[in-house]
C-alpha cells in the first residue's frame, strides 16, 4: 500500500526537465511536503484540468456517499480490482490524475515493531503517482469536496522485502497518457504496473515519520539500518 509520501525535492532539480507536475509544481509555487498523509489536501493534477495544480483530500469520498463523514475514505485502489469496485469502476474512464511525489514511505515488520523506509528514483527525481479522484457535494449545504486515492500494484524485486503491494509510478511520458481522455481502459490499465527496480533505491528514515505532526526535512534523514532485510 501507500500511507506516507514526500514531495518536497527541488523542482528546478535538472533531472525534473521532462515532468509535467515539476513544471506546475514550480508555477503554482507548492510548499514542500517531507510526510504527506491521508485525509490532508495535497497538490494533484487532474485529466479536467491538466495545466492547473490543485489540492485534494486524500482518502477517496465517492459522489453516491451519503455524507462527508462516511469511515471508508480508501487512500489506495488495487489496481487489478478497479474494475470491479463501485468506489472505481467509474473513475479510471473519466477521473484519473496526477499524485506529484519524489519519494514514499513504507514500514517493514520486525520482531521490535515496525521499521520505516524512504524509497524513491535513484535519479531522485520527481515523479507522478497514477490515481483516481471524485467530487462529493454536500447536499445540504452544496459544499463540494474533491477527494483522490494513489493507485498501488504488486511490489517490485526491490520492494518485496519490505511489502508486498507497492503505489504506482508513472515514467514523465506515460503522465499524457494517463491523463488523456482518448485512451482505452485496456491501454491505460496497462500502464499500472510495478515500476522497474533498477530504476529505484531505499534507505530506512527514523520513527518521526510514524507522525503527520513531523513535515520537515528530517524526516528525510537516514537512519541506522536495524537488522538484515533477508
Amino acid at each position: 500500500m501507500c500511507g506516507r509520501y514526500s514531495v518536497a525535492v527541488s523542482v528546478k532539480d535538472k533531472n525534473n526537465k521532462a515532468s509535467k507536475v515539476a513544471r506546475l509544481l514550480e508555477e503554482y509555487q507548492a510548499p514542500a511536503r517531507y510526510n504527506a498523509a491521508p485525509s490532508q489536501s495535497l497538490p494533484v493534477v487532474t485529466a479536467d484540468e491538466p495545466e492547473k495544480l490543485q489540492l485534494f483530500s486524500w482518502g477517496l469520498l465517492p459522489n453516491w456517499a451519503n455524507d462527508r463523514s462516511q469511515t471508508n475514505k480508501p487512500i489506495n485502489a488495487r489496481a487489478e480490482t478497479l474494475l470491479e469496485k463501485p468506489s472505481f469502476r467509474g473513475l479510471i474512464s473519466r477521473r484519473r490524475c496526477l499524485v506529484p511525489a519524489d519519494g514514499f514511505y513504507e514500514w517493514r515488520k520486525t520482531g521490535d515493531g515496525k521499521v520505516p523506509y524512504r524509497f524513491l528514483l535513484k535519479s531522485e527525481a520527481l515523479f507522478s503517482f497514477a490515481g483516481l479522484w471524485d467530487e462529493w457535494t454536500d447536499p445540504e449545504t452544496g459544499e463540494v469536496v474533491d477527494s483522490f486515492t494513489i493507485i498501488t500494484t504488486e511490489a517490485n524485486e526491490l520492494m518485496r522485502p519490505i511489502h508486498d503491494r507497492m503505489p504506482v509510478l508513472l515514467h514523465p511520458q506515460e503522465e499524457e497518457l494517463w491523463l488523456s481522455g482518448e485512451q482505452a481502459n485496456e491501454h491505460l490499465l496497462s500502464l499500472l504496473k510495478p515500476y522497474p527496480s533498477e530504476e529505484m533505491k531505499f534507505y530506512p528514515v527514523s520513527s518521526l515519520v510514524n507522525s503527520p505532526a513531523h513535515d520537515s526535512p528530517e524526516v528525510l534523514e537516514p537512519a541506522p539500518e536495524q537488522g538484515s532485510l533477508f
